[in-house]
């Protein structure tokens, strides 16, 4: 079952996910859209003072999520966003509203998936044409 609450708001610019317990920016788009290669950048740089943070991190602590970590967060039973209606996280952009994750196709290695936070559809993209949002994580295993 899940836990209840499922996230919980660290009051220091994080969430916590309490059912995974990687810890995620509260700022869902604080980076806006970028390539995926700055995508990785900007997430193992995030340090604290940035996108509200004030929980002593360090860069290098903060990454881009894989593909399993963003869908951990889809609730597929909500729509725009996919996301528990409970969720304590700020500025979740509206349609089409598309993550880039460090998953790269295994077909192609210009690509990376991406995955919309409206309805959770992973789907692959060109890694420098294509910008997309960046929500970073931190924590888990």
């Amino acid at each position: 079952s899940l836990p209840v609450p499922r996230f919980t708001d660290n009051e220091n610019g994080t969430v916590t996910d309490n059912l995974t317990g990687l810890i995620w920016l509260k700022d869902a788009s604080c980076f806006g859209e970028m390539d995926w290669y700055d995508a990785l950048s900007v997430c193992n740089n995030l340090a604290n003072g940035q996108c509200g943070l004030t929980d002593g991190s360090i860069p290098g602590e903060w990454r881009l999520p894989n593909v399993r970590e963003m869908l951990s967060i889809i609730d597929y039973g909500y729509y725009d966003p996919a996301l528990t209606p409970d969720h304590p996280f700020e500025n979740v952009p509206g349609y089409p509203g598309r993550y880039w994750v460090s998953t790269t196709m295994a077909n192609n290695p210009y690509e990376a998936m991406h995955v919309p936070i409206i309805n959770g559809a992973v789907n692959g993209m060109n890694k420098l044409s294509n910008l997309r949002f960046v929500w970073a994580v931190r924590g888990g295993n």
